[in-house]
């Protein structure tokens, strides 16, 4: 509960701050439709020459387009914010103002800042994912679409630790932008569904990039293409990427302490 609280509090503040800046939310959407449109226009030229993709048909890849700008809303309003003030804090030296608060640290590390704006994409890719829905052959029940929210709240928390794991490396070669940047880049690999990449790349984009934890599972949900195997899978998966990311986050923090001493 004292978690949960404390996110609150830092989300208000950050809905605070950001509400003085209001002209940033026209950029904002002209931005995000300017994506969602060129997006939607390499769809169709697709689908001018196929009626599937690796067995997805159109409706049901616009599932996967809403989830994926969905999810990146979620990153570039708060994760990336978060992650880039983490790699200020270390680079400059003051991260101590947060490891010494009487709070755990690598909550507040992920939740200090806040770009409201950029979180016009979570209502895009939610309309997305809903007009999808008419167009799909079958409607998906309740047990789709409370595994779809499963999947998604498990999501959410994949790409968190994912992006927090990569960062804490600023802990040891302090400016890691590059490898940030290299991450963002590869994110765009998940506006398709992972299984229609080769073998390498789906092992790859499920592991090592976990873009089909993160959106092909929760699409997957809503086109009837998940188990109930599949799910415990997907939670297993960030039980375990969870577990390390706070390790590494011990390290790097004792690692830091130790230089600062």
């Amino acid at each position: 509960m004292q978690a949960l609280r404390l996110v609150g509090t830092y989300l208000r503040i950050g809905v605070q701050a950001e509400l003085q800046y209001r002209s940033n939310v026209l950029f904002s959407v002209v931005q995000s439709l300017v994506a969602v449109g060129t997006s939607l226009a390499v769809l169709a030229l697709v689908f001018s020459h196929t009626d599937d993709l690796g067995g997805w048909s159109g409706s049901e890849l616009l599932v996967v387009m809403g989830v994926y700008v969905l999810l990146g809303g979620v990153l570039r309003s708060v994760v990336q914010p978060s992650m880039t003030q983490l790699m200020d804090d270390v680079q400059h030296g003051t991260l101590d103002f947060v490891l010494t608060k009487p709070a755990d640290a690598m909550l507040l590390v992920s939740i200090r800042r806040i770009e409201l704006w950029q979180a016009v994409d979570v209502l895009v890719g939610a309309g997305i994912v809903g007009y999808a829905l008419t167009r799909l052959d079958t409607r998906p029940g309740a047990l789709a679409v409370a595994g779809f929210a499963v999947a998604l709240a498990l999501g959410v928390v994949v790409l968190w630790a994912f992006w927090l794991l990569l960062t804490t490396a600023a802990f040891w070669v302090v400016r890691t932008d590059s490898l940030v940047e290299l991450l963002s880049g590869m994110y765009q690999a998940g506006r398709w569904p992972v299984t229609i990449y080769p073998g390498w790349l789906r092992i790859g984009f499920t592991f090592l990039v976990p873009l089909a934890f993160a959106i092909t599972v929760p699409a997957q949900a809503l086109t009837g293409r998940l188990s109930g195997w599949l799910l415990l899978g997907a939670a297993a998966f960030t039980v375990a990427l969870v577990a390390v990311t706070r390790w590494v986050w011990t390290l790097g923090v004792r690692a830091y302490s130790g230089a600062s001493a």
